[in-house]
């Protein structure tokens, strides 16, 4: 089996680490990473720039191959995997083939450990009212890479002790 996903030390951009892996997975007949990566890709015309056309009126055009960068495509298939949570969980499921495969192309989430210790190094709780109120700072921190759910049991855990 092909090895599909792809992280930011590879020297290749996720846009074409989706189409080799497409490639790839036509070649070997695997049909749910071929519809997965199908999908990611039919989104792609969803980015736009903001124009003004010479009557001055204001439109948008999809953007070109080379101005889609990956953070575009992260936040394509971060919304793919979003909606596919709410179906799973609306069919009482936990996982699914789809958001498996999904989960390997965005940056690895940290774990509790590694947001526990920046906390517990970096936020003074004597500056909050409640240790909630530091949510916004963790949060800036780690951006994208911190899953808020998670941040919040910690932070809620951390006031309790």
């Amino acid at each position: 089996m092909t090895e599909y996903g792809w992280n930011k030390e590879m020297e290749i951009g996720l846009l074409d680490k989706l189409r080799v892996d497409l490639k790839s997975a036509m070649l070997g007949k695997d049909h749910d990473a071929r519809d997965t990566i199908r999908q990611v890709i039919s989104e792609l015309p969803k980015l736009t720039i903001p124009i003004t056309l010479e009557s001055g009126k204001k439109t948008t055009r999809c953007k070109n191959n080379d101005e889609i960068t990956n953070d575009d495509i992260i936040a394509i298939i971060r919304g793919l995997v979003k909606s596919e949570k709410t179906v799973l969980e609306l069919k009482k499921e936990i996982s699914s083939p789809y958001l498996e495969l999904l989960s390997r192309y965005m940056p690895q989430m940290l774990d509790g450990v590694a947001i526990e210790a920046w906390i517990g190094e970096n936020i003074d709780f004597g500056k909050f009212k409640s240790p909630m109120q530091a949510m916004g700072q963790v949060m800036k921190h780690f951006g994208k890479t911190a899953d808020g759910s998670l941040v919040k049991s910690i932070l809620s855990d951390m006031a309790g002790k």
